[in-house]
């Protein structure tokens, strides 16, 4: 008879599949991964992951939940802590978690997966959601923006994903730190830098 689970036992577990699966999805996408592939990376047996999950597709809204959570926690803190409107923290903190962690990037918004049986992903995609609405309604309230803040937020968000997606393709030019010795052309921190110049020059009052 299997041993009854403690909360630290599925925890555990499920963190340690997390690690695992976010690699699996993000390199051979949700339909070229299985549970029995994810067990044997795991190093557990076939059917030790149905202990713990309904099935593959709840593996993945969990790994997804938990990519939202920290890219909002991200943006949240970086929020927090910047010093006056903390317009170039936040966009710095979106793309810095996107380079930081392109597999969970990639997971978060190229997958197109029903949240509506998976709370915590929706609860997840919600709180980033959120958190972006409520930085561009502190900024229109402040008058340094005007204009519709949901909307502001989602041009804002759309213009950031492209950037973000184009540079994890190496679409975009080199980063400052990998230019060599006396280069003209543009660097990425330029593009991002006329990009948000864009931006808040076409949003200001």
């Amino acid at each position: 008879m299997p041993k009854t689970l403690s909360a630290d036992d599925i925890q555990q577990f499920r963190e340690a599949m997390r690690s695992v699966a976010e690699n699996a999805f993000a390199t051979r996408g949700a339909q070229g991964v299985t549970m029995r592939e994810l067990a044997k990376e795991l190093g557990c047996s076939a059917m030790t992951p149905y202990r713990y999950f309904r099935d593959k597709d709840d593996i993945l809204a969990m790994v997804r939940a938990a990519a939202f959570n920290r890219f909002a926690a991200h943006l949240e803190a970086a929020a927090e802590n910047a010093s006056g409107d903390n317009r170039l923290a936040v966009s710095d903190a979106y793309v810095a978690f996107a380079l930081d962690e392109p597999h969970a990037y990639r997971l978060m918004f190229d997958v197109n997966q029903p949240e509506g049986g998976y709370p915590d992903l929706a609860a997840a995609a919600l709180r980033a959601q959120e958190m972006l609405s409520r930085h561009f309604e502190r900024l229109v309230d402040a008058g340094l923006l005007k204009g519709d803040p949901q909307l502001i937020g989602y041009a804002y968000w759309a213009s950031l994903h492209g950037f973000t997606m184009l540079a994890l393709a190496n679409q975009l030019p080199l980063p400052e730190a990998q230019q060599p010795p006396g280069h003209t052309a543009p660097t990425r921190e330029a593009v991002l830098a006329q990009l948000r110049g864009m931006l808040w020059r076409g949003a200001q009052p």
